[in-house]
């Protein structure tokens, strides 16, 4: 569904990333691991089109990538229900049934996103990946703030996305119970720049 070919990244203009070479294949979940700061979120985004790479190929992520971030992506005036209808709407969603439904949402569906608690607000970011119809999800840190339940309705909305024909890569530190390769990028760590003698005088 993806594939990558000798990429390499960076963030804020250091490279982090070089040389990365993966697919993503139908049908199958990717753990992303990788010690913090070495540079899995800035993989993500370049990968989601939200930053250009340095170097190196992607093929097959036009329109195809759904996004969760850091940031849950909702609306705090909206309701839960407003809010998923919006992004149903943005990608043409037939309806936001299935959203609500796997993240246990309907007891909340009129209360203002702005009045849930965190756990619940990131429960409602999740559900916008079901409303996207996009074939390949990106995930970072999907499980912070989430409860043992909770993480349990997340592993199984991949589940049920990938035996459907998705795919997922999931940036996180923790054991989701799914059945999926691992791709390590500690050793596509980018050399850091060498640093002329005229720099060297400034640090």
């Amino acid at each position: 569904m993806l594939s990558v070919t000798d990429l390499s990244i960076a963030r804020g203009g250091v490279p982090v990333l070089e040389g990365l070479n993966f697919s993503l294949e139908a049908g199958k979940a990717t753990i992303l691991r990788g010690p913090n700061g070495i540079g899995k979120t800035t993989l993500l985004r370049t990968l989601a089109g939200l930053q250009p790479p340095v170097s190196g190929n992607v093929e097959g992520a036009d329109e195809t990538i759904a996004y969760a971030g850091h940031s849950d992506g909702i609306k705090p005036t909206l309701t839960v229900t407003e809010n998923l209808s919006f992004w149903a709407s943005v990608f043409g969603a037939p309806g936001i049934d299935a959203a609500l439904e796997a993240y246990d949402l309907r007891e909340l569906a009129d209360r203002h996103a702005g009045n849930l608690s965190a756990g619940q607000k990131r429960r409602l970011g999740l559900s916008r990946m079901l409303v996207t119809g996009r074939p390949i999800w990106m995930l970072d840190e999907p499980t912070v703030s989430l409860d043992v339940q909770a993480v349990g309705m997340f592993a199984d909305a991949v589940r049920a996305h990938c035996a459907q024909g998705g795919s997922a890569l999931i940036a996180t530190h923790i054991d989701l119970g799914l059945e999926g390769e691992v791709l390590d990028v500690g050793p596509f760590k980018a050399k850091p720049p060498a640093i002329d003698d005229f720099d060297g005088g400034f640090l």
